[in-house]
């Protein structure tokens, strides 16, 4: 993963910071640290920081949307 990566996550993370249970707030706080100090982050690092951004980051489902764009036959 590259630097860019771990930038992309961690401003998608800024937004659910208050979410966070004890845990992952430190954790979260050491990769802020890190990449205030431009370290790239190992890989153990990386994967922790991927499962708090699939954990909190669920894309939404734009199917339910669908009945709000649908064409009238009548």
């Amino acid at each position: 993963m590259s630097y860019r990566d771990q930038q992309k996550y961690i401003e998608a993370l800024k937004r659910y910071e208050r979410k966070f249970d004890k845990k992952e707030s430190e954790d979260f706080k050491m990769f802020l640290k890190r990449q205030k100090d431009e370290e790239e982050f190992d890989t153990v690092s990386m994967k922790r920081l991927k499962e708090l951004y699939d954990k909190y980051n669920v894309p939404v489902d734009k199917s339910k949307y669908d009945s709000f764009f649908r064409k009238n036959d009548e």
